[in-house]
């Protein structure tokens, strides 16, 4: 489905189902270098189990236009936008490493509006490696690489499908920053990352249940890094859950299934 959102069309995958207004909606946020389709397997059982889902292509990724957001900020005013483009008055939010934190901010700044909030494969501060970026600005092919291994406890599929889980990686990566010849959305979101400020300020303004969900071999955003948040929310009175996952910061296609049946228990 397009939807235009300030002025530029937007791409969010809906497992095929137009929206119903009867029933409650999840958006899917990915992170960097990513698009939809890394929520394959999450949006498509939710669209066809209740849900209306919107997995997004965040602006000047693949298949939206507009301009890549420059800050999780940005980002979080771009989520809120796409729902009042849709007329949609409240929704789930659902994101992964870049794409949490975008969650987070867009949820503190929902208020009432956010019903859920899950943060999977996050982190605060989300501080990236200096040598990360630079790679990412000057040689994004080694950054690349560099990324897919960092991210992966394995290079075999979890669904004994015979594909090959690092060049798929590899290939998205490829395919999203090609996707956008005015802008390195690579480095762009390394950088938004790095320099987001606001966690803790977000975690204690949400007003909804929040679900972490944590690889415990993630080399990207290792768990400790998100005791922090999970810390906060509580101290604050949230409603808090954590999963711990036994894979890296892939989690979505790592352990699709354990990683759906969190987000499932804790959306139902």
């Amino acid at each position: 489905m397009q939807v235009p959102v300030h002025g530029a069309p937007t791409y969010c995958y809906t497992a095929g189902k137009p929206l119903n207004p009867a029933q409650p909606t999840v958006v899917f946020i990915h992170g960097v270098l990513c698009d939809h389709s890394v929520w394959a397997l999450q949006s498509r059982y939710l669209a066809h189990h209740g849900w209306n889902v919107l997995a997004v292509d965040l602006p000047g990724h693949c298949r939206s236009g507009g301009e890549a957001p420059a800050s999780v900020e940005q980002a979080a005013d771009f989520i809120i936008a796409l729902l009042d483009a849709l007329g949609i008055q409240r929704a789930a939010l659902v994101g992964h490493s870049w794409g949490s934190l975008i969650a987070l901010e867009a949820a503190a700044r929902l208020g009432a509006r956010a019903s859920h909030l899950a943060l999977v494969g996050t982190a605060f501060p989300m501080k990236v490696s200096p040598a990360l970026i630079e790679a990412a600005l000057n040689a994004p092919e080694k950054a690349l690489k560099m990324v897919n291994v960092f991210s992966r406890s394995t290079l075999v599929s979890p669904l004994d499908a015979g594909f090959w889980v690092y060049g798929a990686g590899l290939a998205l990566g490829r395919r999203v920053l090609r996707s956008n010849p005015q802008a390195n959305v690579f480095h762009r979101g390394f950088v938004a990352c790095d320099s987001y400020a606001g966690g803790e300020r977000a975690i204690a303004a949400i007003q909804c249940p929040v679900l972490f969900v944590l690889g415990m071999q993630d080399q990207m955003t290792p768990p400790k890094a998100a005791q922090g948040l999970i810390t906060a929310a509580r101290a604050a009175g949230k409603a808090v859950q954590v999963a711990h996952l036994p894979v890296g910061h892939s989690q979505m296609t790592e352990a699709p299934d354990q990683t759906l049946l969190a987000l499932r228990d804790f959306l139902t």
